[in-house]
Parts: C-alpha cells; structure tokens; sequence
C-alpha cells in the first residue's frame, strides 16, 4: 500500500491512501480543536469512535446514512485508534466499510488534557457524539440504537431555539 503524506505545522498529517481513503491525522487535541471544533451555522456531528469498539462499528452506518442525507449536516468520524495501527487496521477499515463521511485520526493519548474540553463530564468511554452549531451544543455519551433514533436526536438539536 503506498501512501503519500505532508506534515504542517499544527502537527497533523493527511494520508492519502493509493485507492480512496484519506485520513487526516492530529497527534494534539490543540491542533485538532483549532480545525475541527468550528462556531458558524453549520451544524457539526462529530463522533468519536474507534475500530476496535463493537457499539461504535454498529452504528457508523446512521452517521454515514446521516452525512449522505442531509447535506446540511457536517458529519466527522473521529477515530481514537492507535496511530501505529493507521496503515493496517482504521484505512483498510475505511475502505472495507465504504465510509464517505470525512475521517480523522486524533493520536493525543493525554486524554485528561482534552476530554474535559469535549464536554466536562465526559469519562473518555465511546462512542460519544458532539453535535455543534454556532454557540449551541449538545454531547452524548451514548450509543444509537437505529438511523431514526440519532436523526431525531440531531433534529432536535437543530430545532432547539
């Protein structure tokens, strides 16, 4: 597998895999927040997961049927696997699984530096979805159950006033 790769300066770097996955990795939470973690109207999902996490592996098609659906929606996958298991495990994973919604790699393992900046009761278990839009946001904690289930759950967020 060949993969080409460009390092910048906020510590992140993006692999672009000889099929179709590309990856963007951030090794500190600071550089992924800066580019991530954005206030405007777009509404953001961001679900953190990992490949080695059944609950998280069940429900990424209700985030990828929610990013092909609703193009008003900004859905990012958030893997919190291993960088070492990048190239082996979460591209093929990716490819495997035909997941289209954008997918980073946050390799900052000091997680009591950056949970609490998620959302201040946050224990680090996953899956966990934060959902932003402007100053508004919600996390959950939680899995879903179905594709109805967390729909509902971002359209309530969209419509609180």
């Amino acid at each position: 597998m060949k993969l080409l790769y460009t390092l910048s300066i906020f510590f992140t770097l993006t692999f672009v895999n000889s099929s179709s996955a590309q990856i963007t990795v951030y090794e500190k939470f600071d550089a992924f927040e800066k580019a991530i973690i954005k206030e405007n109207d777009t509404v953001y999902v961001i679900n953190f997961w990992a490949t080695w996490c059944a609950p998280c592996i069940k429900e990424l098609p209700y985030f990828e049927k929610l990013h092909t659906d609703n193009k008003k929606i900004k859905v990012i996958l958030v893997s919190l696997d291993s960088q070492k298991d990048l190239e082996k495990k979460l591209i093929p994973f990716v490819e495997r699984k035909k997941i289209t919604a954008e997918v980073l790699l946050l390799s900052d393992k000091d997680y009591n530096s950056w949970l609490s900046k998620i959302d201040k009761d946050w224990s680090g278990a996953i899956p966990a979805t934060l959902i932003i839009q402007g100053k508004k946001r919600i996390f959950a904690e939680r899995e879903f159950e179905n594709f109805t289930e967390l729909d509902d759950y971002v359209n309530s967020f969209i419509n609180l006033n």
